[in-house]
Order: C-alpha cells, then sequence, then structure tokens
C-alpha cells in the first residue's frame, strides 16, 4: 500500500480523536463544577457539612449543642437530656429539622435519655436523620458513560491495526513517501498514547463529591460546638459522655414501675 494512503487515514483519525477528546474534557469539567455548585449548597447548611464527621463533632451533637444553647433541653452530669419548660412553648421551635428531631425523640422519652441511645434505639430519630441526609441534592456522574465509547473504540482498534500492518508492509521510495510514512507512525503512536489521555478527560478517575465531602469533613467545627464550648465547655463534656453512653439506666426511659406498698396489699385483698 502506498504510504499517502495509510497516512491518509492515519493522521485524520488522530486529529478526530483528540478533537473528540477536548470536547469529553469540556463536558466533564462542565460536569463537575455543577457538582459542586451542587455541594456547595449543602454546604451552606452546618448540619449537612457536620454530616460527614465523626463523633465528637457530628451533626447529632451539634443538634443538641443548638438545643442546649436555646435552652430548650437540659443535660445532667450522666449525659441524659430531658426537654426544658420552654420547649413546651410553640413560639420557640428549634428552626431545623434535625435539632427538632432530637427533641421530638426526647419528648417520646418517659425519662430523661442519653444521645447514644437515641441513636441506637429510636426508630423515629433514626428515620428523621434517613430523611435530612436524603434531602441533599443528587450528585452529578462526573465521567462519561462508557457504553456509548465501545463502538468507536472497535472501529478505532481495526483502523490501528489496519495502519500498523499497513506501515510494517511500507518500502517509501522518496523523500515524499518517507515523510508520508512518519506522519503516519506519528499518527499510529499518538492513537496509542490517545487512550490514557481519553480516559483522564472523560474523568473516569474523578469522584464529584470528593472535594467537598473532605472539606466538610475536615472543615471547622459546627458552630453551635463552637459557640457551646465557649460558653459552657462543661455541657460539651456532658453531651460527649451522652453520646457514648447507650442506656440511661434500667428502664431504659420506659415508664417505671411503682413499687407495691402494704396498703396497695391491702386494697387488692379487699377488691378480690
Amino acid at each position: 500500500m502506498h504510504a499517502y494512503a495509510v497516512a491518509s487515514v492515519a493522521v485524520p483519525v488522530t486529529a478526530a480523536l483528540y478533537g473528540l477528546t477536548g470536547v469529553v474534557r469540556g463536558r466533564a469539567a462542565v460536569r463537575h463544577r455543577r457538582a459542586l455548585d451542587r455541594w456547595a449548597a449543602v454546604l451552606d447548611d452546618p448540619y449537612q457539612a457536620a454530616l460527614e464527621r465523626w463523633w465528637p463533632n457530628d451533626a447529632v451533637q451539634a443538634a443538641a449543642a443548638r438545643l442546649l444553647l436555646d435552652g430548650l433541653v437540659t443535660v445532667n452530669h450522666r449525659g441524659n437530656l430531658s426537654p426544658a419548660p420552654a420547649a413546651a412553648d410553640p413560639a420557640r421551635p428549634p428552626g431545623h429539622p434535625l435539632p427538632e428531631a432530637v427533641l421530638a425523640a426526647l419528648r417520646r422519652r418517659s425519662a430523661p435519655a442519653t444521645l447514644g441511645s437515641l441513636v441506637l434505639r429510636d426508630e423515629g430519630f433514626a428515620t428523621a436523620r434517613r430523611q435530612f441526609r436524603g434531602a441533599r441534592p443528587d450528585l452529578l456522574a462526573v465521567g462519561e458513560p462508557a457504553g456509548a465509547l465501545k463502538p468507536g473504540l472497535y472501529l478505532v482498534l481495526a483502523e490501528m491495526l489496519f495502519c500498523a500492518f499497513a506501515l510494517m508492509s511500507l518500502r517509501p521510495g522518496g523523500d515524499a513517501e518517507w515523510t508520508a510514512a512518519w506522519a503516519a507512525w506519528s499518527g499510529l503512536i499518538a492513537q496509542i498514547v490517545w487512550f490514557p489521555v481519553h480516559d483522564r478527560a472523560r474523568g473516569v478517575r474523578w469522584k464529584a463529591d470528593a472535594e467537598a465531602v473532605e472539606t466538610a469533613r475536615l472543615g471547622p467545627p459546627h458552630p453551635a460546638l463552637t459557640a457551646l464550648e465557649a460558653r459552657d465547655p462543661e455541657s460539651v463534656r456532658r453531651l460527649r459522655v451522652s453520646r457514648l453512653r447507650t442506656r440511661r439506666g434500667r428502664n431504659r426511659g420506659r415508664p417505671r414501675r411503682r413499687p407495691r406498698t402494704p396498703a396497695d396489699g391491702a386494697a387488692a385483698l379487699s377488691t378480690g
């Protein structure tokens, strides 16, 4: 086969492949920006940001700290939380779904309870946390779908094999043919290099939420925790104890049974 014919195939195909990579790179970059914009909206809510953090700076601790700052709950030295009288005032709502869920869980209990008990045993609170997490906007996929590219990749591989066999059988007869042959070889090598370049352009190794999640996880503590630490460090210590304790006591927040007295026994006999 003539060198001009091989070069007329290899060079345009190479140019088309790198042009496609440029388009794909631009589309992936737009998707990446959109995903981060959605995460920026998430991080505007400090409770959403605190969801990615480990105890003791997580969102549950932050919600309890906000309730303490607002005077809606109290915590004792054993970490038991209970609603304060102000919690019954409808004019003083917690103002956020997560503190509202903590307060509602405490109201359902017949006795003070620990945060650890609420997290592990309160189904209503678990449902509220799942709903709060589910309120996040859906993240956008950054990478181009691989399935749409497979037919084209098979054609590229077939073209590369054709050019490789044709170039190995060439016997250029002059400077012009040698130039065409070198152009074809350069195009073939560029096509081999194109595969990893195109993968990076597609964003196959990108994670749309990686930057934002890392920012949330390593960011400053929730403002409620910072304010409570400055105002009442002892309450912060009690909240940490509360999160570690999974049981309030023997009754675990259930109604206590009043011990029987001799009077109760006499009353039972008289009714019998």
